[in-house]
């Protein structure tokens, strides 16, 4: 009883605390009225992509809402994405830590939500700029993503045989993470088909778990209690990743130490000999977790992959005026290089309109306000979660013609790309957060989209069903296909 009187007592506090605050510092963008306490809780209901883009119809694109005591701010323009994540980058270049994230210490480590102006995490993120994603870098691994394309198409090949269906989305995670696994450990994660369920799981449900809204984030005196058990949940899954890199890491020290290693020249022996020098202080610990903000978004490559093939399966039109192309500019040749894709502007063009239709990360990642700053006229205080809808922005009749409609046309002739600079287009977000592995996941899923469409015709299990059907979606931090698509291929 005195406990539950103690909380009663600081949820009023709390409130009483960000009302007196709100009044006191200045204009709040507009909003719906929150209720005491509670604040908008109850008007975010099922996907809080699509609940905060009805909202912003009403009470425009720099909305503020109260979420228990946290205060929020929602973004669903490009006009105001660009204030926030460019013209004041600095002010918000850090991100919003949800209570799920204190796990294993991931929270003091992470690259993807330590202080952007931390040693770590410039320390981190310029490892992996000039390490990993890097146009040298890319270049040098250009023949791991060569072999694990004619494996994904060799696999393909064995299906198209025996007339059997397939899961497109099982085959293309397998791809993506064999290749993050060989450029970075110099190993396969497994041969398709056996044995990567459970990791593939542990990866989904890490993204499932993170996106979803928790009550511990919207009252932090009630975090201790988990009462939803996400940080329970994820703290499972990110510590069977953590388990399953921290085994590959000491076994390579291990072999490290043996007089006839030969180094592998892949991404752990290069981190490991800067742990042993002196230009950089980074830790074991460090480096696993590293290697897990790495594994836990190449999920999303094959994501973006499986929309894809839901799309053009869809739309045999589109499909069509694909495949002409990539027979023009590829002939005979089976695989698809990097090189290849800046001759195939309609390839690019159906991508850009799967990031479009089906943004891989729909709010992004969220970001906290590192002090009080104008944004078009209203004041957002310091420690306020902002919110960047893409989601919304890719839905916005104003800025795209029919936007309910799969069209890979609207990009032909246009100069826009998802790199961070064009706003109404950024999937992979912008500014100095902007997703560092957008070189390496954009070129995989050209790559493996041709090579499956180049190579394959298609037939959807059961034939083509209601589109709302192939279309349904489970939010989280990455939007997951609800079913997986399960098609035939056959081999032209």
């Amino acid at each position: 009883m005195v406990a539950f009187l103690v909380y009663i007592v600081a949820f009023v506090a709390a409130w009483a605390v960000v009302v007196l605050s709100r009044r006191r510092r200045g204009k709040f963008p507009p909003g719906p009225v929150p209720l005491p306490i509670i604040g908008n809780a109850f008007q975010i209901r099922g996907a809080p992509h699509k609940s905060f883009a009805e909202l912003a119809t009403t009470y425009g694109p720099l909305m503020s809402l109260r979420l228990g005591t946290q205060n929020a701010v929602v973004i669903s323009s490009p006009e105001m994405a660009m204030e926030v994540l460019k013209k004041h980058g600095q002010a918000f270049a850090n991100r919003s830590i949800p209570d799920a994230a204190n796990n294993h210490g991931h929270e003091k480590v992470s690259w993807n939500v330590i202080p952007a102006d931390s040693a770590g995490w410039k320390r981190i993120r310029k490892l992996g700029r000039e390490k990993l994603f890097s146009h040298q870098a890319l270049q040098q691994t250009e023949g791991q993503r060569l072999e694990r394309l004619r494996k994904l198409a060799e696999h393909v090949c064995g299906f198209s045989e025996r007339g059997q269906v397939m899961n497109i989305g099982e085959a293309t995670f397998t791809t993506m993470m064999d290749l993050v696994f060989s450029t970075l450990f110099s190993i396969d994660l497994t041969d398709y088909g056996a044995g990567n369920k459970e990791f593939r799981e542990h990866i989904n449900a890490f993204t499932r778990y993170a996106g979803v809204p928790n009550v511990s984030d919207f009252f932090p005196v009630l975090a201790p209690l988990d009462l939803q058990g996400i940080r329970r949940k994820i703290g499972y899954h990110l510590g069977s990743l953590l388990d399953f890199v921290d085994g590959i890491i000491q076994k390579r020290i291990r072999e490290r130490k043996e007089s006839d290693y030969r180094n592998k020249n892949d991404f752990l022996d290069t981190l490991l000999d800067i742990a042993e020098g002196t230009e950089y202080e980074l830790t074991i610990k460090e480096i696993r977790h590293f290697c897990v903000d790495i594994l836990i978004p190449g999920g999303a490559s094959a994501a973006t992959t499986e929309w894809a093939l839901v799309e053009l399966l869809l739309h045999p039109d589109k499909m069509a005026k694909l495949k002409v192309e990539l027979k023009n500019v590829l002939g005979d040749k089976r695989i698809v290089e990097g090189s290849d894709i800046s001759k195939l502007p309609y390839l690019q063009a159906t991508i850009n309109e799967v990031f479009r239709f089906h943004p891989v990360a729909p709010l992004l990642g969220p970001r906290v306000a590192g002090e009080d700053t104008q944004v078009n006229g209203y004041t957002i205080t310091k420690n306020t979660k902002v919110i960047v809808n893409f989601w919304a922005i890719t839905r916005d009749p104003s800025i795209w013609k029919n936007p309910e409609s799969f069209e890979p046309e609207r990009f032909l002739g246009k100069v826009i790309n998802f790199e961070g600079q064009h706003f109404e287009l950024i999937p992979f977000g912008s500014g100095k957060r902007i997703c560092p592995g957008m070189p390496l996941a954009s070129r995989m899923s050209f790559c493996m989209v041709a090579t499956l469409c180049h190579n394959f015709n298609w037939e959807i299990e059961g034939g083509i069903r209601s589109k709302l059907h192939e279309r349904e979606d489970v939010f989280g931090l990455v939007l997951q296909k609800k079913l997986p698509l399960r098609a035939k291929p056959i081999k032209i």
